[in-house]
C-alpha cells in the first residue's frame, strides 16, 4: 500500500510569547516589559471567550457535559484529517462533544523521528504552552518530544528530534496541525479555562477504533508497533462519533 501523504504548504513556525501559566502575558514578561502589541492569554480569553461559549454551548448541551469541562481529550487522526474533542465533567466520564476538520498537516503515516522530516508526531501528549501571539492566529503547543520519544531516540541513536509542534489556526502547516482560526479560538479558550494539566492529546495515524493500520513506509522502526498498540488502547477508551 502506498503511504498516505499530505500536501505540505508552509513551515509551522512557533512564534514568540509561549506561555505555560494560562493567565500570564508572555514568557518574557518576567524579564522585560510586554512587547508593544503583544496580547496575553487573559486578553485572548476576554476577546474570544463569549463567542466561543456561544459556538460550543449547543455541543456541550447535547453531550450533557458542563462548560467549561473538568477534563479534555483531543483525538487527532491523520488519515481521516479529523480532530475530535471529548470532555468530562466532575464524574470523569468522557463523552464526544464535536469534531474539527484538520485543514493542513504534512508527512506520511508514522511518528516524527527528527527535525525537518515534515512529520506530525504520533503518541500521547499534553498541551504545555498557549501562544496568544501566534503567526497562525492562536496556537497550543504539544510537549513533543515526550519521554517516550526521547527514549526511542536514544535507543536508535537519533538526535535533533525537532519541536514546537502546534495545534494552530489558519489552513497551512508542515509538522503541525492547522484547524482554522475559529477552531483554534475554541481550543485555545477551552484549554485556558479547563487548565493545561487537565488535557491530553492523542495523535494516531488512523482511527484505530474503526479501521486497521495501513502498511507503514519501509524502514519504519520496530518500536512503532508498540507505540501504535499503546495509542489503540487509549483511543478505544473514547466512543467513536456516530
Amino acid at each position: 500500500m502506498k503511504p498516505f501523504r499530505y500536501n505540505p504548504v508552509v513551515f509551522c513556525l512557533g512564534a514568540a510569547f509561549l506561555v505555560s501559566n494560562p493567565w500570564a502575558a508572555s514568557a518574557g514578561d518576567a524579564r522585560s516589559e510586554k512587547p508593544k502589541g503583544a496580547r496575553s492569554v487573559r486578553d485572548r480569553v476576554s476577546e474570544y471567550g463569549e463567542i466561543v461559549r456561544q459556538r460550543l454551548a449547543p455541543f456541550f448541551l447535547a453531550a450533557r457535559i458542563p462548560y467549561p469541562p473538568a477534563r479534555l481529550v483531543l483525538l487527532g487522526f491523520k488519515l481521516e484529517k479529523t480532530l475530535e474533542l471529548h470532555a468530562a465533567g466532575a464524574d470523569g466520564a468522557f463523552k464526544f462533544v464535536r469534531a474539527y476538520p484538520i485543514l493542513a498537516a504534512s508527512g506520511v503515516l508514522g511518528p516524527k523521528l527528527r527535525q525537518g522530516d515534515g512529520q506530525v508526531p504520533e503518541g500521547i501528549y499534553r498541551i504545555e504552552l498557549l501562544n496568544p501571539n501566534s503567526r497562525f492566529h492562536l496556537s497550543l503547543r504539544l510537549n513533543y518530544p515526550n519521554d517516550f520519544d526521547r527514549q526511542q531516540a536514544k535507543r536508535d541513536d537519533r538526535k535533533n528530534l525537532g519541536g514546537d509542534i502546534m495545534i494552530h489556526g489558519n489552513a497551512v502547516s508542515i509538522g503541525c496541525i492547522a484547524v482554522g482560526d475559529k477552531a483554534a479560538e475554541d481550543l485555545f479558550v477551552l484549554a485556558a479555562l479547563t487548565g493545561l494539566k487537565n488535557i491530553n492529546v492523542i495523535i494516531s495515524p488512523v482511527d484505530l477504533r474503526v479501521r486497521e493500520l495501513p502498511a507503514l513506509p519501509p524502514g519504519t522502526p520496530q518500536w512503532v508497533g508498540t507505540l501504535h498498540a499503546t495509542i489503540k488502547r487509549e483511543v478505544l477508551k473514547y466512543q467513536a462519533r456516530q
